[in-house]
């Protein structure tokens, strides 16, 4: 039987990795595996507790609720959205997550905030800080670049905005050289 798993806080190319390694060693055949979501075929009622049980274990949450699922895609969708530089979608970021998750924008905003205590703008924002703090360690683009990279209108909107989330300006914070990156699953 094939069942499709949602799954909470997966965030990146090594989530899907370890997830399809563990289940693979558990004999689970996994059919398809993208960021917040398993499918797998199942031969026993005991393999749904080893899927959740490797879940967990690994950090992750299973979730079934279709507003919890909703807000996941949302989280993923930004996350994808930031992944490929430069930082290119067409028309506002409503509109792209409208088309992405094929809900009315005005409810994906009412419920992200409901259930997230935060806007998707301000959540995005936080994502976007992540990607500087992380472009700031590759030391391949100066900070004209990321501001480019990240579609700011220019460095200096990006300056202020950093400051704003980190407490610290750009120029302190490579200065630092040391990691205060956030988990993107922790985030909020």
């Amino acid at each position: 039987m094939t069942k499709e798993f949602h799954i909470k806080n997966m965030v990146c190319d090594r989530c899907i990795k370890i997830l399809r390694l563990e289940l693979e060693q558990q004999d689970i055949a996994v059919k398809q595996i993208e960021l917040g979501r398993a499918e797998v075929e199942l031969n026993a009622e005991e393999d749904t507790k080893i899927v959740k049980r490797i879940v967990e274990n690994n950090g992750f949450e299973l979730i079934e609720d279709a507003d919890t699922i909703l807000v996941e895609d949302i989280k993923i969708e930004l996350i994808k959205l930031l992944k490929n530089l430069p930082l290119t979608f067409s028309g506002t970021l409503s509109d792209y997550l409208a088309s992405r998750v094929n809900q009315d924008y005005t409810k994906l905003s009412k419920l992200f905030s409901y259930n997230e205590k935060i806007t998707i703008e301000k959540y995005f924002i936080k994502l976007k800080i992540e990607k500087v703090k992380e472009l700031i360690q590759t030391k391949e683009y100066n900070f004209t670049e990321i501001s480019q990279l990240l579609d700011y209108s220019n460095s200096g909107h990006l300056s202020n905005q950093f400051k704003s989330e980190t407490g610290m300006s750009l120029t302190n914070y490579k200065a630092l050289k040391q990691n205060f990156r956030n988990s993107l699953d922790q985030i909020i």
